[in-house]
């Protein structure tokens, strides 16, 4: 099983898309393994979006994703990382598919709802970041029906 870390950002948020968008990842298959709901600190999201520090959306990046609470999560399951991103659609919302979250419920780059790692040394990276390296795994009934 892999892990990917996902992050419902603060405009779905504000717009009260937190239980929608947690839908799709548990329609889709993916298992939560942890959660908190918490206001970023510049120092926190400094370190999330250190890869980005040389870009000139930078600046504008951290004043946003500190700008009101977020939903930090972890999801599990065969292959989560391309699933969760399938699921997200493109980060350009006018460029996602139809049925994705990003392209259903977001019309900006800027304000795309959500963000998922891109890989598995980015996940486990964030992972560890966010939640540490104590995320105690659960069985879920579920899963011999989900997964092979």
């Amino acid at each position: 099983m892999e892990r990917t870390f996902i992050m419902i950002k603060p405009d779905a948020v504000q717009r009260g898309l937190i239980g929608e968008i947690i839908r799709r990842f548990e329609q889709r298959g993916l298992k939560l393994v942890a959660m908190r709901f918490v206001h970023v600190s510049r120092a926190l999201a400094e370190k999330h979006y250190a890869v980005h520090k040389e870009r000139p959306f930078y600046a504008g990046l951290i004043e946003y994703i500190t700008s009101g609470p977020v939903v930090a999560m972890v999801w599990e399951g065969t292959n989560a990382i391309q699933a969760a991103r399938n699921t997200m659609g493109a980060t350009n919302p006018v460029d996602a598919a139809p049925g994705t979250i990003r392209a259903d419920l977001g019309m900006e780059i800027g304000r795309n709802l959500v963000h998922g790692s891109d890989g598995p040394e980015t996940a486990d990276f964030e992972i560890g970041l966010w939640f540490g390296d104590d995320i105690p795994g659960w069985e879920r009934d579920a899963d011999r029906w989900i997964f092979e």
